[in-house]
Formats: structure tokens, C-alpha cells, sequence
């Protein structure tokens, strides 16, 4: 039953033009996937180059090479199941990837990456019937037809490793600039912004001119991440003054302050000048060294709600990466009818979790409050093998339903039908 319905997939990093995998890399080591390598005693854990620029051949087929020989220990993973399944059913591909068949595997790929007739297939097999994805990954338009676009510019309240002015560079790098790709996580060296925010009066005009670069006329969403780290309650102007003043010695205190002060403000202009535009959060991951961890405090869920609760006229979409808070943000969104929860999110994106998640927000949450998938895919390929990895959860979690005599089959497919389409084409325009 689930196999034959649509979905709408919320959150996607596909390129406009460029929609399937160049190559191997970009099904063997998506990010998710080289977590685990790394952890399987892979010497590279960082992603390769990142958008706008792209791995070439020679930096693609060492990291593959790199990672072959570890391979066979990750093959119990979610993940690993994600990969043989794509490749067995879009690329009729059913060996083991070794060292001896790699690169005829490579080859496969390679001749797909530029045939858009092809890419749109895959998302069709996959049932897919719209994705959003990043503003920057726009292209030409070539997919305009295809796909909704979310604003992912600036993370005014997202860490970065070692870091505590980071909300001012965020917004600093966007002053006076045109909507561009986010930093990426772990970004090291940061290159010197064109203008440098000094005092409250800076800070108030960079946010005016980021909010009126929005165009909001042609997104649905502006996607960032909440750190729970970060003391999230309002700022006194008097505070944030002497936090001003102090940024050459900055800490954690003063992080937390120029974070909470920008998004405050950017809420609020928001809320003034695009109030359509829904606000898409990820929360319960925090920085590492490569990637990040799994955590959140109940501090940091209160203050969430508070944000949400003072904010009604916008609408609040959370993608979760942390199990344990599911239950409490089920329960904020019983009382905040801005908040909707999306799917699983990194650290989620495992058969026990998303049984979890997925049954718990059946159970809490009304059939339109919430929405059950997006794949956070790069390529269409991995966006097809995550809508399989998800119908098979939900079908276990439905069928468990139905044998207890809570669900019929009709109301299994009608809750189904919902939240994997009905209920994200309405609230992001699908």
C-alpha cells in the first residue's frame, strides 16, 4: 500500500541541472556513509568538496579507494542497506564493491550523471512527486517544475568547532550579498567579510538588508539550525552592547548572546516582510570535528518553544536528530499550533529511531500536524533508496497498528497519505 502512494520530499540538496550522482562517490561516500567508514577505521572522516565547487575525478576515485578496504564492516549498517538497494534497483548492480569491479561501477554511474531524462525516472520509481531544495542549488531553473526552494544563506544560531563570534560572521558574510550558499559545517578558516558589524546599530542593519534580500516571492522556507548550546532568551540592548565590545575575547557566555540578539531580530523582520516563509529548523546535532554528535539539553527544548510561542504568525518546521526529545517536542507541538515536526534528521535516520518517531508522533499528534519524510539527499539516487528505507519503517510501525485493532486498513492508508504527501504539499506549497 505505501509503495504506491506519492511523497513530497521537504528537504533536499539537489542541484537544479544537476539532479543524479557524478559518480560513485556521491552514493558510496555521502556523508552519512563516511560517518561510518570513519568509524570503521577509514583514515578520512571530512566530506569531500563541498558545493559550489565538486569533487574532481582524481579526489572522487582516492577517497573510493581509500575506503574500500572497510567496506565489508559497515555492511550491517541502515546506510549500507540504503546503498545496496539503490544499487541493485536503478543500476541492476548486485556484487559486493571491490577493488577488482569499483570501477566499472564508477563507469555506470558516470554515464547517468548528466541525463536529466534519466534523474527524473528515479524520482518518479521512488514515488516522489516534488522535493524542495536550497535557493543556491537553483541553477538555470532547469527544475523549477520539479522542485519547491528553501533560503539556506545564513546559521545565526548553529556552533561551529571552536568558534564564539559566529552569528556575527554568519550575518557579517551576508551583508550587502545576494542569497549564496551556507558555510559548511566545519569550515575552518573563515575568509575576512567585505563589512564588519562593531555595534548594535551594525548588527540591526545587516539584518534588515538580509531579510529584504530574501526572495521571498520565490521560496517556501528558510532552512537553519538551532544549537543546543546556546542560551536562546531575549537580549537587553544594554547587554548586547557590552557583548559588542567584548567580541576579540569572546566566549561561550558572549555566543550565546550575539546569537539569541540576531535571531530575535530576524524572527521578527520575518514575521514583517515574508511571513509566508516557513521558518525550517534542524536541532540535536552539535559540532565535532568532521560532523557532529548527537545531544540536546531540556533547557535548550524549553527555550525552543518560547522562541516558537512568541512568534505566532510564523510557522515553525523542526527536523529532529536527537530520539529523546521527540516525545517533548510532540508535546510543544500539542500547545504551539506554529510548530510542525518533519521526519528524521541525521542521527534519526535508523530503523529503531524512526519506528519511534514515527509511532510516537501517530500517537500524540493530529494526522496533519506533522510530516513523515525527507531524504537530505544530494542525488536523486539517495533521495529514491531514503523513501524506501522510510516506507519500510512506517509499514512495520502501520502494521502493528492494524494487528492491535487501533488502525483499519483504511485509516492505516489514510494517516499514510498524509503525512508522506498531502500534509507537506500543503505547508510548503508542494
Amino acid at each position: 500500500m505505501l509503495s504506491s502512494l506519492d511523497l513530497v520530499d521537504a528537504h533536499t540538496h539537489l542541484v537544479g541541472g544537476r539532479l543524479g550522482a557524478r559518480g560513485l562517490h556521491d552514493i558510496l561516500l555521502y556523508h552519512m556513509a563516511v560517518s561510518e567508514l570513519y568509524a570503521a577505521g577509514c583514515p578520512s572522516g571530512a566530506r569531500l568538496t563541498q558545493f559550489p565547487g565538486w569533487p574532481d575525478r582524481a579526489e572522487a576515485h582516492a577517497r573510493i579507494r581509500e575506503a574500500l578496504p572497510f567496506l565489508g564492516a559497515v555492511r550491517n549498517t541502515h546506510i549500507s542497506w540504503g546503498i545496496r538497494t539503490l544499487l541493485r534497483d536503478l543500476y541492476g548492480w548486485t556484487e559486493p564493491v571491490t577493488e577488482a569491479n569499483w570501477l566499472r561501477l564508477d563507469d555506470l554511474i558516470r554515464e547517468r550523471a548528466d541525463d536529466r531524462r534519466w534523474q527524473r525516472e528515479v524520482l518518479a520509481r521512488a514515488g516522489i512527486r516534488r522535493v524542495c531544495t536550497e535557493w543556491a542549488r537553483r541553477g538555470q531553473g532547469e527544475e523549477d517544475d520539479l522542485c519547491a526552494y528553501a533560503l539556506e544563506w545564513a546559521f545565526f544560531t548553529r556552533c561551529q568547532w571552536g568558534e564564539y563570534d559566529t552569528a556575527l560572521y554568519e550575518l557579517e558574510r551576508c551583508w550587502g550579498k545576494t542569497p549564496e550558499s551556507p558555510t559548511p559545517i566545519g569550515a575552518g578558516g573563515r575568509p575576512q567579510p567585505e563589512r564588519v558589524i562593531r555595534t548594535r546599530a551594525d548588527l540591526e542593519a545587516a539584518v534588515e538588508h538580509y531579510v529584504k534580500a530574501i526572495p521571498a516571492d520565490r521560496i517556501v522556507s528558510t532552512a537553519t539550525h538551532i544549537s543546543t548550546d546556546l542560551d536562546l532568551d531575549p537580549v537587553s540592548d544594554r547587554r548586547l552592547d557590552a557583548a559588542l565590545r567584548r567580541r576579540a575575547r569572546a566566549g561561550e557566555a558572549e555566543r550565546s548572546l550575539y546569537a539569541a540578539a540576531v535571531n530575535e531580530r530576524f524572527l521578527t523582520a520575518l514575521a514583517r516582510h515574508a511571513p509566508h516563509v516557513v521558518f525550517q529548523f534542524s536541532y540535536g546535532a552539535e559540532p565535532l570535528p568532521f560532523e557532529t554528535g548527537s545531544r540536546l539539553s531540556q533547557r535548550s527544548i524549553a527555550q525552543v518553544g518560547a522562541m516558537i510561542a512568541r512568534h505566532p504568525g510564523l510557522r515553525f518546521q523542526c527536523f529532529l536528530a536527537s530520539q529523546h526529545a521527540n516525545q517533548s517536542l510532540c508535546t510543544l507541538a500539542r500547545e504551539l499550533p506554529n510548530l510542525t515536526l518533519v521526519g528524521a534528521w541525521w542521527h534519526t535516520f535508523y530503523p529503531p529511531i524512526l519506528r519511534t518517531l514515527i509511532e510516537e508522533r501517530l500517537d500524540m499528534l493530529p494526522m496533519n500536524r506533522h510530516i513523515a519524510f525527507f531524504s537530505d539527499a544530494y542525488c536523486v539516487e539517495w533521495a529514491y533508496a531514503k523513501a524506501f528505507l522510510v516506507r519500510q519503517q512506517m509499514a512495520a510501525v502501520l502494521q502493528a497498528k492494524i494487528e492491535q485493532g487501533q488502525y483499519d486498513r483504511a485509516l492505516a492508508e489514510t494517516v499514510a497519505r498524509a503525512v508522506l504527501c498531502e500534509n507537506a504539499a500543503g505547508l510548503l506549497r508542494g
